[in-house]
């Protein structure tokens, strides 16, 4: 018996042992070659599937979440060779608007609820709708003295504050001065799909998000001295749920400097969330299928985050728990968030097109995509540090070097933005694939020659608190520019 368990270990290391000598090191070209358009999109109608059994999405706390899980983790756990694969269990907080509705004097109007709002009552809150201050003004609660808003409705539209954030930040004055409920109107002319307060407050009156037609529309008739009696009434569940981020890792190469590579697994509750990010989530994995025929250097970690489109939780919840002496040994962090719609965009992390720089090692990132692309003929484009993604997570609470591929979530570059049209008919599988290939350009680059690329600093338990205490983001001024040009993807939740 002794006999028969002693073989059978020493066959198991025999099987690993000549796994990891018989896996080629890592090639660029190969590795690129490795990587299909057939793998790519298989990825893309699987998690389609998964989101039409599912309610039409695959959002965090919801069935479809959970089956993407499923589908991710079976795939990674079933290669062969030296890699671990592990689900991280996180508390998220999740909510979901189970009733909405919205009628202005004689008609209905759709309305979405924020996330977080706080519900009213079943019978809703029946009062009359007045303007509240524009522009900036709303932002501030001065601005409200003298205004009769009390026991009112609120109208406002939506307004990037320097505090409290694009939609707290507009709702909050009117709150403070006495209103029962405030309607946002959007301020660019999609539909409105998303948006979030970013967490409960018990200074919160129940809110609205409408459209920018419905709101000019209304804002006109109030001009025009009508007397507007509005209905609002919503519904909203708001609890704590477990979620889970899915990993895989090498088991070999340097444990001390580590390549972490990541996307989100999550979708918005209104769509499927086949380019946002199924896109990124497929790339990752057939990426990691073709990586692991190859050995290399360094450590290399695959992430599928969840509860990204909730404020990046996901990842600020990995970022957040890890030692200081594990959050040392990481290098360097890859982010792929919607890379199959719209232009070609790398992340300008030295800041030379817009100003917000991230940590060092972050520009040779930057330099070795924008290289890649150009040597194929390909014109790139600089995407903006807004924070709207989980490369943040990395930046503000680990401080360590990140680039990232981006293809833009303005309407010129993809309509269906948060929408329920991003379904399997949105991704464009020649862009994708055009990304996936770059990625694992940079996946070999790194894994072979990071450490001489990218400074490393040691990180003690005292730094390490301090780091995280650091106030790091875009500049506020710059945002605006960016939103002029249609660009919308901001920050945690993407619109707070």
């Amino acid at each position: 018996m002794k006999l028969s368990q002693k073989a059978a270990v020493f066959a198991s290391l025999a099987s690993i042992t000549t796994a990891t000598i018989c896996r080629p090191k890592i090639d660029s070209k190969q590795l690129q070659a490795d990587i299909t358009k057939e793998g790519l999109w298989a990825n893309l109608v699987a998690l389609n599937d998964i989101a039409s059994a599912n309610g039409g999405n695959r959002a965090f706390g919801l069935p479809g979440y959970a089956a993407s899980v499923d589908y991710v983790f079976d795939r990674i756990s079933k290669v062969p060779g030296p890699f671990k694969a592990w689900k991280q269990d996180l508390p998220a907080l999740f909510n979901q608007v189970e009733a909405i509705e919205l009628t202005v004097a004689d008609g209905s109007i759709y309305v979405y609820g924020l996330s977080y709002s706080p519900s009213t009552s079943a019978e809703g809150i029946t009062a009359e709708l007045v303007a509240g201050p524009e522009g900036v003004a709303g932002c501030d609660q001065s601005s409200y003295d003298g205004l009769d808003v009390a026991g009112k409705i609120v109208l406002v539209q939506r307004w990037r504050c320097p505090t409290g954030g694009t939609l707290a930040g507009r709702m909050l004055p009117a709150a403070r001065a006495g209103a029962v409920g405030v309607l946002i109107y959007n301020d660019i002319t999609t539909n409105v799909t998303a948006g979030t307060l970013s967490a409960p407050n018990p200074e919160y009156v129940p809110s609205g998000f409408i459209n920018m037609v419905d709101g000019l529309r209304l804002k006109e008739r109030l001009a025009a001295g009508e007397k507007l009696e509005t209905h609002f009434q919503q519904t909203q569940i708001i609890e704590t749920r477990i979620t889970q981020n899915v990993m895989v890792e090498t088991v070999e190469g340097d444990p001390d400097n580590v390549i972490m590579l990541g996307a989100h697994l999550d979708s918005v509750q209104a769509g499927p969330g086949i380019n946002d990010d199924g896109s990124g989530s497929s790339l990752l994995l057939e990426l990691f299928l073709a990586f692991s025929k190859y050995r290399t250097r360094n450590k290399v970690r695959f992430a599928w985050w969840a509860a990204e489109e909730n404020g990046l939780l996901g990842s600020r919840y990995y970022c957040s728990n890890l030692e200081a002496t594990e959050a040392d040994k990481l290098l360097a962090y890859l982010n792929f968030d919607m890379v199959s719609k719209g232009y070609f965009g790398v992340g300008d992390t030295d800041g030379s097109s817009y100003g917000s720089v991230a940590p060092p090692g972050s520009e040779v990132i930057e330099r070795l995509f924008v290289e890649h692309f150009e040597s194929q003929g390909i014109t790139v484009m600089p995407a903006i540090i807004t924070n709207g993604s989980d490369y943040a997570s990395f930046w503000q609470v680990l401080n360590k070097p990140f680039g990232y591929l981006h293809t833009g979530t303005g309407v010129a570059q993809d309509p269906c933005y948060h929408q329920a049209c991003d379904t399997i008919d949105n991704p464009d599988p020649e862009m994708l694939t055009i990304n996936a290939k770059a990625a694992a350009h940079l996946l070999t680059v790194l894994s072979l020659n990071g450490t001489s690329l990218i400074p490393k600093s040691s990180i003690n338990a005292t730094m390490f608190a301090d780091i995280r205490m650091r106030d790091v983001g875009p500049d506020i001024i710059r945002i605006e520019e960016l939103e002029a040009l249609g660009e919308k993807h901001l920050g945690c939740g993407h619109d707070v």
